[in-house]
C-alpha cells in the first residue's frame, strides 16, 4: 500500500501471517477509540492480505533489501533484514508515527523492538510479549519501550489474550489522546550529566549549579545510562554533557557487567557538543553478587558493594589501557572539550583511608591521559589537586562547561 497522506498514525506491527488474528483486534481496538492507526506486516515472507503496510513496502524503505532477503532461505538472516528495513522505514515515517505498538514471541520482540528504539524519546512504545517477564534488557536497550508480559502464547485469540491485548491497545490510544498538562516544551538548554553512587556528591553539586539556567537530566552509568545520554545527543535533546562519570570504560576493557558498548563517548565525536568529562569511578569494574566474579579476578581485590554488586579495584596496567581508550576517543572530538583530572580520587572510595585508594593506580591512569591526548585550543585537559567529589572539583568542572557552553 503506498500511503501519499500525511496524517499521524499509530502502529500496531508484527508478523501477519502468524499473528494476524492479534495484530487485527489490537488496530480495530485502537481505532475504535477513534485514533488513526496502520498495521504494518513485518513477517519476512509476507502474508495476507490483513495489512495496511505490507512487508514489500517496509522493504522498500532500504535498499537492497527485498533482493538480499530472496537470497536466503535462512529464517534468522531473514529476521535480521526485515529488522533493518522496518528501523529505516521507521526512520522516514517517523514525524507521523503517534505511537507504536507490537506483539508476538522472542522473533517478533528482536525484529520490532529495534525499530520502536528509533522514535524518539517520549513517544509511547509497547511491546507485547512472551519474554517480557525475563531479561528484556537487549531488547529495551536506551529506550522507553513499555514490555508487557503476554501471560499466555500469542496463538489465537482468547479470554486471557484479549483482555491483555485489550488493554495495551488502551493503554497506547490512552498515551496519545490525553496529553500531560505538565508535558511541557522546556524554556531551558538541556544537559546530560552521568552520575553513579560514588560520585554522586559531585554531580548533585553541578545539578545545584546549573539548574536555575539549564534542564539538568542525570544518568545513571549502569552501561544502559551512558547510551541513553548518547541517543538523546545524537537526537539533538541536549545542549552538551557533564561526563564525569565514565566507568563505564571500565566495564567494557575488562569485562564487567555495566558496559555501555564501544560507541561510548561517540556522541560528543558526532555532534561536536561542548563536552566536560572526567575519571569518574573509573577505580573499579563491576561485577554482580560476590559469587558471579570471573575465576580469573577472585584473587583481586574486591569491595561488596551489596549482595548483588561486587565492585573490582582497577589496576595501574588496566588504568594506563582506560587512559588510553579515552584519549584516543577524546583526540576525535571536534568541538569544545575539557577533561578534567581529579587528582585526589576518582571516587568516594578512592580517597585516604577508603578501601580503594591507590596513588599508584590513578596516577598511571592520568599518565596514560597526558600522554594521549592531543591537547589543543579546543581540546584540554585540566588537572586539579581535588577529589572528585570535593566541592571544589564540582565547582571547577560547572566553570569549565560555563566557558565552553557560548563558543
Amino acid at each position: 500500500m503506498t500511503d501519499t497522506t500525511d496524517a499521524p498514525f499509530v502502529v500496531v506491527t508484527g508478523t501477519c501471517d502468524t499473528k494476524s488474528d492479534e495484530l487485527v483486534y489490537l488496530r480495530d481496538l485502537i481505532r475504535a477509540a477513534g485514533v488513526a492507526v496502520k498495521l504494518v506486516d513485518v513477517a519476512p515472507r509476507g502474508s495476507s492480505g490483513a495489512a495496511d503496510v505490507t512487508t514489500r513496502d517496509v522493504l522498500s524503505a532500504l535498499p537492497g533489501a527485498a533482493e538480499e532477503l530472496a537470497a536466503t532461505a535462512d529464517r534468522g538472516q531473514a529476521v535480521a533484514i526485515v529488522a533493518r528495513a522496518f528501523a529505516a522505514w521507521v526512520d522516514a515515517q517517523a514525524p507521523r508515527i503517534l505511537g507504536m505498538i507490537g506483539a508476538g514471541g522472542s522473533g517478533n520482540t528482536a525484529l520490532i523492538t529495534p525499530g520502536m528504539g528509533r522514535l524518539p524519546v517520549g513517544t509511547p512504545k509497547i511491546m507485547i510479549s512472551t519474554v517480557a517477564s525475563g531479561d528484556v534488557a537487549p531488547y529495551v536497550g536506551p529506550n522507553d519501550i513499555a514490555m508487557l508480559y503476554s501471560v499466555v502464547d500469542l496463538a489465537g485469540l482468547n479470554s486471557i489474550s484479549r483482555r491483555v491485548l485489550g488493554n495495551a491497545a488502551n493503554m497506547m490510544a490512552g498515551a496519545v489522546t490525553r496529553p500531560l498538562p505538565d508535558a511541557v516544551v522546556p524554556e531551558k538548554p538541556a544537559l546530560g550529566l552521568t552520575m553513579f553512587g560514588v560520585t554522586t556528591p559531585c554531580i548533585e553539586q553541578v545539578v545545584a549549579r546549573l539548574e536555575a539556567d539549564y534542564e539538568c537530566f542525570v544518568f545513571h552509568a549502569t552501561g544502559t545510562g551512558g547510551r541513553t545520554m548518547e541517543k538523546l545527543a545524537d537526537s539533538g535533546r541536549l545542549a552538551g554533557m557533564i561526563d564525569v562519570t565514565t566507568t563505564e570504560v571500565a566495564d567494557l576493557l575488562m569485562g564487567g557487567v555495566m558496559s555501555a558498548g564501544e560507541d561510548r563517548l561517540g556522541a560528543a565525536i558526532r555532534t561536536r557538543l561542548p563536552y566536560v568529562g572526567s575519571c569518574g569511578a573509573l577505580d573499579m569494574v563491576n561485577f554482580g553478587g560476590l559469587e558471579t566474579v570471573p575465576a580469573r579476578y577472585r584473587d583481586r581485590q574486591l569491595h561488596v558493594h551489596n549482595a548483588q554488586v561486587t565492585l573490582m579495584r582497577t589496576t595501574p596496567e588496566e588504568n594506563d589501557r582506560m587512559g588510553r581508550w579515552i584519549g584516543e576517543r577524546l583526540n576525535r572530538m571536534e568541538g569544545e572539550v575539557r577533561f578534567l583530572l581529579p587528582l585526589g580520587g576518582v571516587s568516594v572510595i578512592d580517597v585516604p583511608g577508603a578501601p580503594f585508594h591507590d596513588p599508584e593506580a590513578d596516577a598511571a591512569l592520568f599518565a596514560a591521559l597526558r600522554e594521549t591526548v592531543r591537547q589543543t585550543d579546543r581540546r584540554r585537559l585540566i588537572d586539579l589537586p581535588h577529589a572528585v567529589n570535593d566541592p571544589a572539583f564540582a565547582e571547577a568542572v560547572v566553570a569549565a562547561f560555563l566557558d565552553i557552553a557560548g563558543r
